[in-house]
């Protein structure tokens, strides 16, 4: 049986992590903003492999390792998607529009005309959270955007081992 880890109180199949260091994981995203706009998928989480709600109850090689993890994947990142520039965000806490309770860095390559009004980006980051969270708590592939489709776990699956050969990894997750 294949590892799993988790993302706040869900759990995260190995086959959709691309990256591993000693205390953080890259995974594909399971439903992009609005695929197509710029790539086939529109961005990745970084998030530290212990589950941890808030950013200040990460411990200092939490945030260094994160932060590192997030530095390297963004530079594949970008180039694998033909960005021209990065969005980087983190969402502390529900009031700033965290819905899944686990810190995570998004990582988003951006082009030049994505979206009309360069801050759009963020009330969308918002709109997806939110969508994510309501439909893991389901556990069900309905989609409520026709714009933000749900992926299949083959598709994620697929995308992640393109990715993971792009890194040096800490420790091998995906062998049986």
């Amino acid at each position: 049986m294949m590892q799993t880890f988790q993302f706040g109180p869900w759990k995260i199949a190995a086959s959709e992590i691309f990256y591993i260091s000693k205390l953080s994981l890259g995974l594909v995203n399971y439903k992009p903003i609005v695929p197509g706009r710029m790539c086939t998928v529109v961005y990745v989480l970084v998030l530290p492999r212990r589950v941890v709600p808030r950013f200040a109850d990460l411990t200092s090689e939490e945030v260094t390792d994160l932060f590192h993890s997030a530095h390297t994947i963004a530079a594949v990142v970008e180039k694998e998607y033909k960005g021209e520039s990065l969005t980087i965000t983190l969402q502390d806490g529900p009031q700033a529009g965290q819905t899944v309770p686990h810190v995570h860095v998004h990582l988003i390559p951006r082009r030049a005309g994505d979206w009309a009004n360069n801050d759009d980006i963020y009330g969308e980051i918002d709109q997806k959270e939110k969508e994510l969270a309501k439909e893991l708590k389901r556990k069900t592939a309905a989609v409520d955007n026709e714009e933000r489709k749900p992926r299949t776990p083959e598709d994620m699956a697929s995308e992640a081992a393109a990715l993971r050969k792009l890194f040096a990894q800490a420790e091998n997750i995906w062998s049986a």
